[in-house]
C-alpha cells in the first residue's frame, strides 16, 4: 500500500468519526416574533470553532464569540426560562455550559414580567403569557433563526428557575389551578409570592376565580426545573398529563417557593430530585458581579459558607448528564 493510499483512508475514517468538542461559545441575538404581544428578545449559545474573547453586557461578562461559526450539527436545543423580574441573562454562564457541551442555547426574556417591565407579574395572566412565549421561541429557533439547520427538532429541553420553573412544568403538559393560590395565600399570609400578589392588585387573595391553565408543547422532550413556583397551584390530576422525564432542584433554605420539593410527589413519574443544603432561592442564578450585587443585593447575596460557583458548576454538570441521556445525545 502507498502513502497516498494510507492517506486517503485515513481521511475517510476521519471523516466517519464525530467532531470533537468545540473550543468556544458562539453567541447571537435573537427576535421571536409573537402575534399576541410584544417580540421576544433572545438570547442564543452554541459550540463554535472561533477565537472567543470577553464580552460586557450591562453587568454580565461572558467570555463567547459573537456571531461566530457553529461547530457540529443535529444539536439538541434548551430553552431558558427565567423568574419573575429576571432576564435571559439570569443564567448565562449555565447556558454556555449547555453550549461547550454540545448543545444549543436560548433564553428569552419575558415580556412583562422581567427586570424593566413587571406589568404581568403576579397576575394570572403571566403564567399563561410565559407558556406561550416558549412556544414562540422553539418556533423561532426551528424555522427563523440564521442556523436553524443545526437544531435537531426531535431532541429539545428546558431549563427553568423560579417562575421559569413553573413555566417549564406546564410546557410539558402541567395543568395550573391557579384558583387553589386564594386559599394557600390564607393559609399562609407571610407566603413570599403572597404578599408580592397582594401588594400588586390583590389577585390571588380577593376569592375571584383563576382559569386553570393547559398548554402542553409536546416538542419538549426533557425537563430541568429549579425551585419552581407556585407548587400549591398544582394537583397529581393537575400533572398527571406530564410524560417527560424531569429533574428537580430544591434549595434547602428557600423562602421564596418552600414548598417546591410538593412537585415531585404529584408527578405521575419517577423523578430526579436534588437537594441543595445551604441554599437559597436565587443559588441557581449565576454568580454576579460587583455592579449587579450594587443593583440586586437580594438575587445576589448567599447563606453564609454557601459556594454558588461551586454548586453551580455541579448543577450544570448533573443537567447536561440528564439532557444527554433523556434527549440521546452521542
Amino acid at each position: 500500500m502507498n502513502k497516498s493510499h494510507l492517506a486517503a483512508i485515513v481521511l475517510t475514517i476521519l471523516g466517519l468519526c464525530p467532531a470533537g468538542p468545540a473550543e468556544a461559545v458562539g453567541f447571537q441575538w435573537g427576535t421571536a416574533s409573537d402575534p399576541d404581544g410584544k417580540p421576544l428578545q433572545l438570547a442564543i449559545w452554541y459550540p463554535s470553532d472561533d477565537e472567543a474573547g470577553e464580552q460586557i453586557f450591562g453587568p454580565f461578562r461572558q467570555t463567547v464569540t459573537q456571531n461566530g461559526t457553529v461547530h457540529g450539527d443535529h444539536l439538541p436545543l434548551i430553552v431558558l426560562s427565567h423568574g419573575t423580574g429576571g432576564s435571559l441573562f439570569n443564567s448565562h454562564d449555565s447556558a454556555i455550559a449547555f453550549a461547550k457541551a454540545g448543545f444549543v442555547a436560548v433564553a428569552v426574556t419575558h415580556t412583562g414580567d422581567n427586570y424593566q417591565d413587571q406589568a404581568n407579574s403576579f397576575t394570572s395572566a403571566n403564567l399563561t403569557n410565559r407558556v406561550r412565549h416558549v412556544r414562540r421561541v422553539i418556533d423561532y429557533m426551528l424555522t427563523d433563526w440564521s442556523r436553524h439547520v443545526v437544531i435537531d427538532p426531535a431532541r429539545i429541553g428546558i431549563f427553568g428557575h423560579s417562575a421559569g420553573g413553573t413555566t417549564a412544568l406546564v410546557a410539558i403538559g402541567g395543568r395550573a389551578e391557579l384558583g387553589r393560590l386564594v386559599a394557600y395565600c390564607q393559609d399562609n399570609p407571610d407566603d413570599w409570592g403572597c404578599n408580592k400578589a397582594r401588594q400588586r392588585n390583590g389577585e390571588a387573595l380577593n376569592g375571584t376565580p383563576l382559569p386553570s391553565i393547559l398548554a402542553p408543547d409536546r416538542r419538549i422532550g426533557a425537563a430541568v426545573l429549579m425551585a419552581p413556583a407556585m407548587a400549591a397551584a398544582f394537583t397529581p390530576d393537575g400533572l398527571a398529563s406530564v410524560r417527560v422525564p424531569v429533574q428537580l432542584w430544591i434549595a434547602e433554605r428557600d423562602e421564596v417557593a418552600p414548598d417546591a420539593e410538593q412537585v415531585a410527589h404529584l408527578l405521575p413519574g419517577p423523578v430526579e430530585v436534588h437537594r441543595i443544603e445551604g441554599a437559597g432561592h436565587f443559588a441557581f442564578l449565576s454568580p454576579c458581579s460587583d455592579i449587579l450585587l450594587a443593583r440586586a443585593p437580594e438575587i445576589c447575596t448567599d447563606p453564609p459558607g454557601f459556594d454558588r460557583p461551586a454548586f453551580l458548576a455541579d448543577l450544570q454538570r448533573r443537567a447536561i448528564t440528564f439532557f444527554k441521556r433523556t434527549l440521546k445525545t452521542q
